[in-house]
This record gives structure tokens, sequence and C-alpha cells, in this order.
């Protein structure tokens, strides 16, 4: 387990913010809270992962391009931790943190989103790929509609032939926070099942709308299955 380092500070090149003195403490605090609370509750949450049939069969499977909730982002972080995945992060306060705490986990965050810097996220995604590793968005954030699929991997997965997957982390038990995401802090040892799609390629030629729709599908199918699953025993 790496030590804890104070986090970067935010800078003013392209792809970050300029913070104030106010933001620049919270975002200390924050980053600092967070990462020792999923260091702390991460070890304790019971993991296990189904996988749908045609699915990448493991975590450490590249290249990717993985979708996932935004609400599921503290269960992701641990269980994904260091594996070099790029994430979309936007350029908000709100992004600046969580780039932060992932960092931790071995990420690298990838400045950007679908109202702010898309483009340059999207070729940052893309030279991510290219050098052999898996990328993930959270494809409702930064700011929903809950439970609402954006285009942005179709367009990467097309210009780059890596197929897309889906995943999601139903908890047992967890705090479900007032939010537009309803995001949920896992309570310790809880159990916690994810479900892993099948593989979605998307040909040079496919139409966004018609994959935007098989992706919605498979965020949806996998969300389901996890909810409806988690806790049970010899779920595979």
């Amino acid at each position: 387990m790496s030590s804890l380092a104070t986090p970067a500070s935010p800078k003013t090149d392209q792809g970050q913010r300029k913070f104030t003195l106010r933001q620049r403490i919270l975002l200390w605090l924050i980053t600092w809270t967070a990462t020792l609370a999923i260091r702390i509750l991460g070890p304790t949450i019971r993991f296990s992962t189904s996988w749908e049939e045609g699915s990448p069969g493991s975590t450490e499977a590249r290249p990717i391009v993985y979708c996932f909730w935004h609400n599921c982002i503290i269960p992701a972080t641990y269980r994904w931790r260091n594996l070099h995945i790029g994430v979309m992060t936007s350029e908000s306060f709100d992004g600046e943190c969580i780039a932060c705490v992932i960092h931790k986990f071995g990420f690298e965050a990838v400045r950007g989103s679908s109202s702010r810097g898309a483009v340059r996220a999207l070729l940052g995604m893309r030279r991510e790929l290219e050098q052999g590793w898996t990328v993930a968005f959270t494809i409702d954030g930064p700011r929903g509609p809950r439970y609402v699929a954006k285009p942005g991997p179709i367009v990467l997965a097309r210009s780059t032939g890596v197929p897309m997957s889906a995943f999601h982390i139903a908890l047992k038990g967890a705090w479900i926070l007032k939010t537009w995401d309803g995001f949920m802090i896992p309570k310790p040892f809880t159990r916690a099942l994810m479900r892993v799609s099948r593989h979605m390629p998307v040909p040079p030629d496919g139409d966004d709308e018609q994959y935007l729709k098989e992706l919605q599908a498979a965020l949806d199918r996998v969300r389901i299955f996890a909810e409806e699953n988690v806790g049970k025993p010899g779920i595979v």
C-alpha cells in the first residue's frame, strides 16, 4: 500500500482550472479524507464478480473501454485499483477532487467531460488505448441525468477498434447520499457484487444511435443483475 501524499496543486495550463485558496484547502481536505476512508473501508468489502458470456473475464484484460455509473465510484476505485486505468474526469472542482483521489489508487485522470474539453479528453483516452491500457467513463457524469448514457465511449471505440464493456457494483449495505446520482458509500464489511457485460465492438461505420442504445441496455442490464443478486451465495 503506497503512502499518502499531498495532492498536486491545481494548474492553470490546459485541462485544469485555477482554484481559489478556499477551494485548494477544501481539495486537500477532501482528498485526504476520501483516500483514507477508501483505504479503511475497501479491505472490509467482500467482493464477488460475475461475468456475462463474452465479457473480458478478468479485470486485467486490456485494452477495453469500460463504462459505469457515477454513483459507484468508491467501490469501483477500490476494486479496480493499481491497474493504470485512464478515467475521464471533468474540469470542475468536483472533477478535480475525484482526480486527486483516484490518482492515489493508481488511476490516470484524463481531463474533460461531455460539456467541457470533450475533444481533448477523448484524444487523451485514445492515447491510453494506443499504449495498450484500459480506459473508463463514469457515463452519466459529471452532473447527470442519472442512469442516462452519453455517446463518448462509442466515438472512442469506433475510432480505435477497442470494444466497450459495462459494469456495475451493487452494495448490500451502503450510505446513499442525497445527490443527483445517489452516490454510494459502502458500509464496513458489506457484500458487493460486480457484474460485467459482454464485449461490445463498434465498427468504423457503426451508427451512434444504435450503439448508444446497446450501451444503455448493457448498463441497465448489469445494474439490475447486480442489485438483484448482491449478497446471494454462488453468484457467478
